[in-house]
């Protein structure tokens, strides 16, 4: 089967609707074991064509993100990247905790979308709104959500805003973990990226739970042993 070519069609349809102004939302690191789920937004007021070689970030290389991380933003009206940490990840649960970082993408850009693409239930939006407020001290929409909102399947194939969305929190998601990886050399986290290499299992057998180890998820029930909060694996040089 051909891969999905992105384009604007359903941003077309937002725009006819009466949106002024469409955001495509998307997240990466639903699957790690460590580090932040981060939900890209990129908003756009008009239909000018999509950078050339924009396509789901699962698509591409890294340098080809990396090349085309700039290239988005020029073309946007705005992009920001909303995070959902690791301690977030374990008290909220992964569909709450992509609410969380959905709503601070959109409150980042700064002005109101009216229109919204999501790949997934609209429900990921809707319960920022709803039950986010009761359960994370202090969060309340900065601005107001969405009036439109579409949820279209493969929708980071599909359509060019949700693709550049992808790209942006894939760009910004690595940078956040190259970074880290400096403080746990044994994970590898600059190549994995908080995702479960066998490089990274290992680390684990060996060392234990790092202080950015999501520690709900079902793998923590077969680590050897666990450091104490306290005592989770920091800069080691080893």
């Amino acid at each position: 089967m051909a891969a999905f070519m992105p384009d604007l069609s359903v941003e077309a349809t937002l725009f006819e609707a009466g949106a002024e102004v469409v955001v495509g939302l998307d997240e990466v690191g639903r699957g790690a074991w460590a580090g932040p789920v981060s939900v890209g937004a990129v908003a756009i007021s008009s239909l000018t064509p999509q950078p050339e070689g924009v396509r789901d970030s699962k698509a591409l290389s890294a340098t080809a993100r990396r090349r085309l991380a700039p290239l988005v933003d020029d073309w946007a009206l705005s992009a920001s990247v909303g995070h959902a940490s690791h301690h977030e990840c374990d008290q909220l649960g992964m569909t709450l905790a992509i609410s969380l970082a959905a709503s601070r993408a959109l409150d980042a850009l700064g002005f109101i979308a009216d229109g919204a693409i999501i790949d997934g239930p609209v429900d990921l939006l809707r319960a920022s709104d709803d039950r986010l407020g009761d359960l994370v001290a202090g969060h309340r929409w900065r601005l107001q959500p969405p009036r439109l909102i579409e949820a279209v399947i493969k929708a980071d194939q599909r359509c060019a805003t949700v693709a550049a969305a992808s790209i942006v929190a894939k760009v910004t998601r690595d940078a956040l973990m190259d970074e880290a990886s400096a403080s746990f050399p044994p994970f590898d986290f600059e190549r994995n990226v908080g995702y479960p290499s066998p490089v990274h299992q290992r680390a684990l057998r060996g060392y234990g739970l790092t202080s950015i180890h999501r520690r709900s998820w079902s793998f923590v029930e077969s680590v050897p042993w666990m450091t104490s909060p306290a005592s989770d694996v920091e800069a080691s040089g080893r």
